[in-house]
């Protein structure tokens, strides 16, 4: 049996380290990364898993708004040429590097060359960078002096100040990443508002404030609030989702399907238990949930059946039963809700007559009695094919799900390996043109996001105008004759619009939610 006095000095350490874990993570920011971070280094920010923690470490020349509007971020300013091929942009002088033992003094102040090292990375074939396209209409990039960087374009490209906000364009500092090498990934210095601690593999991620971060707030107080960002690798959303419920995590973002059906009414709305614990954050997402067929084999018969396929499906039915009207039933076309408001809406309603007309013809062209199809999915969305699945049956068709793990669908989709598959397109940057980029000729992969393979000539040159078409309601008809040609020949079937949904504790403040969910926390405080 333990001694009185024993006992005591537990309860008193005890006690003094829940003081210590307290104070420890009062000012701490806390969430989950499920799909765990593969790299800290942002010419492999691809995904959101990455991106998340990189815009917290790295700053570019410029960034995009809440509103989707470009600003600077470490250019002062920028000017554009007459022809609109070359961009001019002054670096401000006041941004230094997180400190490192790879710098002479600790640290010291970006120039305009680290930004010509840091293009010059994700384009070479060493480096492997996924993001390499983004200079594809480039023709040359360079340091002026310390504080000019010039960037010339081969051609027109109305996008590309856009494309500029990506992650990929950050900075980093040659002496780090050329000490480091592969390992900078995992040991990254930026410019951010946090810098980088420790990363514990599969187990937890540590960000810490940058005491010498440049922005301020309204107040003229120094960004950011926070004093750390704890990032944890719980690989499951159920038991994510149940350490927010214990209060050991202060966000979650996208919840899954079975747990919508536990938090969300049918209007989308918190449940009554739910409503006063947490906020609830809802935000358009630009990212589209689509099917898509592989058009390779181009027979004319196809496209019927395709048709058929978009006309079968009650996107609205599944938007209001499935999600809980979380998202968007995808009837516009490819385009999402918040770039797509000025675009022929209806596009895509339930039709049930014209799908078995449309069946009825394939199946005489094709002479066959019956027709079996084989989508591929994850796991993840396996009720949205089950619903797709329950609606073709109404028309006669017969659809096989394979379910596959997420890493292998991606490779599939890229080789071309799958005849119809489920899929979706995050919008890279906030211009419509950058979805209508999924079906030009030029981009069938491996060499971009062509998953479909769909070749048309009269999209193409409509496609390329969009890249030189400053006159908005010109855009607004190209725009629209695109998403004519794609329902024309149905490459896709578009199924919904997401949503971003976070659900936040109620002791957060300034946590943003945005079309691109992306994960902001330089305003970011703890009450």
């Amino acid at each position: 049996m333990l001694d009185k006095k024993i006992i005591a000095i537990i309860l008193i350490l005890v006690s003094i380290s829940c003081v210590t874990d307290k104070v420890v993570n009062e000012n701490v920011f806390r969430y989950n990364e499920y799909s765990n971070i593969s790299s800290l280094d942002p010419a492999f920010s691809s995904t959101l898993r990455n991106i998340w923690p990189c815009n917290q470490l790295f700053n570019g020349l410029v960034k995009m708004d809440e509103n989707l509007n470009v600003v600077p971020d470490l250019a002062e300013y920028w000017t554009v040429s007459d022809d609109k091929k070359e961009y001019s942009f002054k670096i401000r002088d006041d941004i230094y590097f997180h400190e490192s033992e790879f710098f002479k003094n600790k640290t010291r102040k970006v120039n305009a060359f680290d930004f010509e090292y840091s293009f010059s990375r994700i384009i070479d074939e060493n480096i492997a960078s996924p993001g390499s396209w983004v200079m594809n209409n480039v023709e040359s990039f360079k340091a002026i002096n310390d504080s000019i960087f010039e960037i010339k374009l081969d051609k027109e490209f109305g996008s590309f100040i856009e494309i500029l906000t990506m992650k990929y364009c950050s900075v980093v500092p040659h002496e780090v990443v050329e000490n480091l090498g592969d390992s900078f990934s995992k040991s990254p210095v930026g410019t951010g508002p946090f810098e980088f601690k420790r990363w514990d593999e599969n187990i937890k991620m540590v960000l810490t404030k940058n005491d010498k971060y440049f922005e301020i707030d309204s107040l003229g107080n120094s960004l950011p609030y926070l004093d750390a960002i704890s990032i944890r690798f719980i690989p499951d959303k159920k038991s994510e989702f149940m350490e927010f419920l214990s209060g050991n995590l202060d966000f979650i973002s996208s919840p899954e399907n079975t747990i919508i059906d536990q938090i969300f009414d049918l209007n989308g709305n918190l449940n009554d238990n739910f409503k006063s614990k947490y906020i609830l954050s809802k935000s358009p997402y630009l990212n589209t949930e689509y099917i898509g067929f592989n058009t390779s084999n181009k027979l004319d018969s196809d496209i019927l059946l395709r048709k058929a396929i978009n006309y079968a499906i009650d996107r609205d039915k599944m938007i209001k039963f499935l999600r809980k009207n979380i998202g968007y039933p995808a009837s516009n076309g490819i385009v999402p809700n918040g770039l797509n408001n000025s675009f022929i809406s209806n596009r895509y309603l339930k039709d049930i007559d014209k799908a078995k007309i449309l069946i009825e013809k394939y199946k005489q062209i094709n002479k066959i009695d019956d027709i079996n199809l084989d989508v591929t999915t994850d796991a993840q969305y396996l009720d949205v094919l089950e619903f797709v699945q329950s609606e073709l049956k109404l028309i006669g068709i017969k659809l096989n799900i394979n379910l596959t793990p997420p890493s292998i669908l991606r490779q599939g989709k890229a080789t071309g390996k799958f005849q119809m598959f489920r899929a979706s397109w995050i919008a890279d940057y906030g211009n419509p043109e950058n979805y209508f980029s999924l079906f030009y000729s030029k981009n069938h992969t491996p060499f971009g996001p062509n998953y479909t393979y769909f070749s048309n000539e009269q999209y193409d040159i409509l496609y390329e105008k969009t890249m030189t078409e400053s006159d908005k309601s010109n855009l607004k008809k190209i725009y629209n004759q695109l998403e004519d040609i794609i329902q024309n020949y149905s490459p896709i079937v578009p199924l919904y619009y997401d949503m971003s949904v976070r659900l936040v504790q109620k002791n957060i403040y300034g946590l943003n939610n945005n079309p691109f969910n992306l994960l902001n926390l330089k305003n970011v405080y703890k009450r």
